[in-house]
């Protein structure tokens, strides 16, 4: 069979195929919906096309980061704490799904605060990373004025270091409590979902779709396209829950010699990504459009809530509550991208070996997906020689393709 036939066969194999939840949450959408959700099929070079070649050289490197994803094994902390007179919403704890269900969980967080407190006016939020600036545009949204403090506003807090795909189930919790959140779950997902549909069509690509590759020389284990969860894990890392994470399209196994990699296996998927740094900060100048204040300035101490005017909080600070509020449940989990500087022609993601690339506009990450040695590693210094190392294994593997 030739390629073009094989692809163009692929193409109509999605759309016959399409998960029951993606078909049925793009039929009861208006056409203007439909058009924003409809996601780019997966697609695979045809004849006379080619995979654009990844630049991996280290003079490239536009930064490397390293940040502490904040695991619990019950699941994100998403409720309410009386502090003296003040009321505290809790809104952390998401392992790494917390850019993916942030205004799910941001939405979940704002109706308990104005459930507790009838006749909410104003609010403040601790913590200026995604789950506190969509706790703080929603709180706008409901006609709430808002202040947010935090030691840092983007670029400089510690999630801009994440890769920037859509992984909603991302160690949420482990799977003793997969359970008791999978409703919960389902409409956060759903919710930060519907959320994204919306930005993807606004200028700037701050959200869009891609179209990315698995590739190995043995069969696939698990139908997942960047190896959700962790493949490779610590002795003392739980099994994960795993929530019906149908919001995708279905992926496409490619036949072995009809594709241009130097493996046998490969498969062709599409999914979500956020460009990080151009997205974070089109959050921030929302929220001081309308009208939010912010104060910078750190908490060493729950009680140093108690002098400030708002008496009710969202408390979206991550991995910082650990220390702040004493919560001895959550368990960081180090995580480290290489972040190169952009190129506008790539615009596969590439999973193979250890290393994964995303084709963000701004900038392409590239991350060593072998987690082993990260979990229970609250070490956030960016590690130089594995950012190296990695960097070396996929221009490798790339000056392979032909």
């Amino acid at each position: 069979m030739k390629r073009r036939q094989f692809f163009m066969g692929s193409a109509l194999a999605l759309a016959s195929t399409a998960s029951p939840l993606f078909l049925r949450k793009l039929a009861d959408a208006s056409p203007q919906q439909k058009a924003a959700r409809l996601p780019i099929m997966p697609t695979c070079p045809t004849d006379g096309e080619a995979i654009k070649l990844i630049n991996a050289q280290m003079s490239r490197i536009a930064g490397v980061h390293a940040c502490t994803r904040p695991f619990r094994h019950a699941g994100p902390r998403i409720e309410a704490e009386l502090l003296g007179s003040k009321l505290v919403v809790h809104n952390y704890g998401h392992g790494g799904s917390g850019w993916s269900l942030s205004w799910g969980s941001s939405m979940q967080a704002l109706r308990m605060a104005q459930a507790a407190t009838p006749g909410l006016r104003t609010l403040g939020v601790i913590g200026c990373g995604p789950l506190g600036l969509t706790s703080a545009l929603l709180a706008q949204h409901a006609g709430l004025s808002v202040r947010i403090y935090a030691k840092a506003l983007p670029p400089n807090v510690s999630s801009m270091g994440a890769t920037g795909l859509w992984s909603p189930d991302s160690r949420f919790c482990d799977l003793q409590h997969e359970a008791d959140w999978a409703a919960r779950w389902n409409e956060m997902a759903r919710t930060s979902f519907d959320k994204y549909q919306q930005t993807a069509g606004l200028p700037g690509r701050l959200v869009e779709w891609f179209n990315g590759y698995k590739l190995s020389d043995t069969p696939f284990p698990v139908k997942d396209l960047y190896g959700s969860p962790p493949q490779t894990k610590d002795e003392d890392e739980p099994e994960y829950a795993r929530f019906a994470n149908d919001f995708l399209p279905p992926q496409i196994d490619l036949l072995p010699g009809g594709h241009p990699f130097p493996t046998r296996y490969a498969r062709c998927c599409t999914s979500l990504m956020f460009n990080i740094t151009p997205y974070a900060s089109k959050l921030v100048a929302d929220f001081l459009a309308a009208g939010g204040k912010v104060d910078i300035r750190a908490f060493n101490h729950p009680n140093e809530l108690l002098t400030l005017p708002e008496c009710t909080f969202i408390n979206a600070t991550g991995y910082g509550a650990k220390a702040l509020f004493n919560d001895e449940t959550v368990i960081p989990v180090r995580g480290q991208t290489v972040r190169l500087m952009p190129q506008p022609e790539v615009i596969h993601g590439l999973r193979a070996e250890q290393f994964l690339v995303m084709p963000r506009r701004d900038g392409l990450i590239v991350q060593n997906m072998d987690e082993t040695g990260n979990f229970n590693n609250s070490n956030d210094a960016p590690d130089l020689v594995e950012a190296k190392a990695i960097l070396e294994q996929a221009a490798t593997f790339i000056a392979r393709i032909g």
